[in-house]
């Protein structure tokens, strides 16, 4: 708990006005979907689905990274603290609930030593690529369910309770499909690998235990989609659903295999310049040389007396060539030597939306593991060990992990919504019915800022377009909606900071806009472009700006 709280430290700071400084965008995605959760729980409202944003169309919460399993039962929070606070909180709890139950499972089935349990559960829940993802994604630092879900799936093969044993898995199945799939899928991959290892290498126990495994099974398969059956079919065939995402856009993302061996950003030894030559990546697998060169070692020593270490063996030499993408890199330079990806059709369901660099995830489960075993192996060595054994191997592992220790997120300073936003004044001027218009408008380039005003109201007013995955024009999925040709003028006119000369036409897709989005009122606050962005909507709309308290805005609802 003290290492998530120190983890989330610079949000702490000024809770109101920090978001992540690597994701903001994101960031303030999450922000909004606490405030999603605690909206309709109290509007007792269908939380699948929501038009608070991208209103009038809405957005398909089962189709983005909605972590309903999370923002709802954390309603009461976001009602008493706010979105910014339930955010920083649950961040640094989902880090430390994920070293916690990681510990649990490895103390009571893999290892006897409590300090083994320890080094592997602190490097399960801070490692390299989870801290990273802290950044802005909390659903990639949401895996306390996972531990415990492979712990019932090895345990579906105990005689006589393969029922019980089914149930909780399938409760637990269930639940993870609410806070995060791509981890679940990644969870099931790893379980099959294991399985089938295991199999190899135990024929006997295999065949003599596979009935009672299946039984077990299928009663948690079944469970699962009774309780889920709704919401899948939601998210892939309700409104605003798409299939796969525009151009396999993160079809590309493989793993460089130098980041194997560099240390990542957000650690005592990593350095944030490392970026400018491997690139930006979600650094999944940047467990620095000192670990890969243990873990090797591990691998050796351990071989032939450990199944676990050889099932943890195939799992890291699989899982890491699966990461590699389409194309191998090195260094940050993409080479012509194709890589597993290459093979695999780019349009292919669901795999289409995958990154390949996230399957290293699977990885850093194997190396917390190992780790423990590491730890485990040195504290149980018999006497016929030289005398310092001990103490060297105790060393070699904690000078592999410590430099990975975590450094507090970065965070930066953002400005709070307007007080006509904060204080409720905006209510006067936007009915039922009807939708408030910020600029800029929100997108996943533009008007983030402007996002926030919705999260931070707790979903007060609908508001058009926003941050989310919908479907595009042919229906595949892209980032936000199609542009509108007011939403498009207004970002131009960002970028170039320079009201454009304005037609009849201009004006007549303005009002047009504005029907389609229901508008009842157009706001503007502070912003950097302040001036001209007041002279675009004026000339668009032909009626001056009005001065309430400290924003301009114009009344449009007739």
């Amino acid at each position: 708990m003290l290492l998530g709280v120190f983890v989330c430290l610079n949000y702490w700071v000024d809770v109101d006005q920090r978001v992540s400084s690597h994701l903001p965008s994101d960031h303030s995605w999450f922000e909004w979907l606490f405030s999603h959760g605690a909206y309709s729980v109290w509007h007792l409202e269908n939380p699948l689905f929501s038009v608070r944003q991208n209103a009038p169309d809405g957005v398909n919460m089962m189709a983005n990274t909605s972590l309903l399993g999370v923002t709802l039962p954390l309603a009461p929070v976001t009602w008493l603290f706010g979105p910014q606070v339930t955010y920083a909180l649950y961040l640094g709890g989902a880090l430390a609930a994920t070293a916690a139950t990681s510990y649990w499972m490895l103390s009571r089935h893999l290892v006897r030593s409590r300090t083994a349990a320890f080094v592997g559960g602190a490097f399960l829940g801070f490692a390299p690529g989870i801290v990273h993802h802290a950044n802005g994604q909390p659903n990639f630092v949401s895996n306390f369910l996972l531990p415990l879900i492979v712990v019932r799936v090895f345990r579906l093969a105990e005689p006589g309770r393969w029922k019980r044993n089914g149930l909780a898995l399938g409760l637990l199945v269930a639940y993870q499909i609410f806070i995060n799939e791509e981890m679940l899928l990644l969870t099931a991959l790893a379980c099959l690998v294991i399985v089938v290892a295991y199999a190899v290498q135990r024929p006997a126990d295999t065949r003599a235990r596979a009935g009672t495994f299946l039984a077990g099974l299928g009663t948690g398969g079944a469970l699962a989609l009774l309780l889920t059956a709704y919401p899948i079919w939601f998210q892939f065939n309700g409104p605003q659903s798409y299939r796969g995402l525009q151009g396999g856009v993160f079809h590309s993302w493989g793993e460089d295999l130098a980041a194997f061996v560099t240390f990542p950003r957000d650690t005592i030894a990593g350095d944030p310049a490392v970026e400018q030559t491997i690139g930006m990546t979600e650094q999944n697998s940047w467990f620095g040389w000192p670990v890969v060169l243990l873990a090797v070692v591990a691998l050796v020593l351990l071989w032939r007396r450990s199944l676990v270490a050889r099932i943890l063996g195939v799992l890291i030499v699989l899982f890491t060539v699966a990461s590699l993408g389409p194309r191998i890199r090195l260094g940050g330079t993409e080479t012509e030597t194709p890589g597993p990806w290459h093979f695999i059709p780019e349009d292919l369901p669901l795999v289409e939306m995958m990154m390949p660099t996230r399957l290293s995830l699977v990885v850093t489960g194997a190396l917390g593991v190992l780790l423990a075993l590491a730890w485990e192996a040195v504290s149980r060595a018999d006497r016929t060990r030289p005398r310092w054994w001990r103490p060297v191997g105790y060393a070699a592992v904690a000078l592999a992990v410590l430099p990975l220790f975590p450094r507090p997120l970065p965070a930066e300073h953002v400005d709070l919504p307007p007080r006509f936003i904060m204080s409720g004044a905006w209510q006067e001027y936007v009915p039922d019915g009807r939708t408030l218009v910020p600029v800029p408008i929100p997108s996943n380039v533009h008007g983030l800022s402007t996002l926030r005003w919705s999260a931070l109201t707790q979903h007060g007013f609908p508001i058009p377009a926003g941050y989310f995955i919908g479907p595009g024009p042919a229906g595949e999925g892209m980032f936000g909606t199609p542009n509108r040709p007011t939403s498009t003028l207004i970002y131009s006119t960002i970028d170039s900071g320079e009201v454009p000369e304005l037609t009849e036409e201009n004006r007549q897709q303005a009002a047009a806009d504005l029907r389609h989005w229901k508008a009842s009122v157009v706001v503007l606050g502070d912003h950097p472009r302040q001036a001209v962005l007041r002279d675009l909507i004026t000339g668009l709309l032909e009626t001056p700006a009005q001065r309430v308290d400290d924003v301009w805005l114009w009344e449009v609802r007739d």
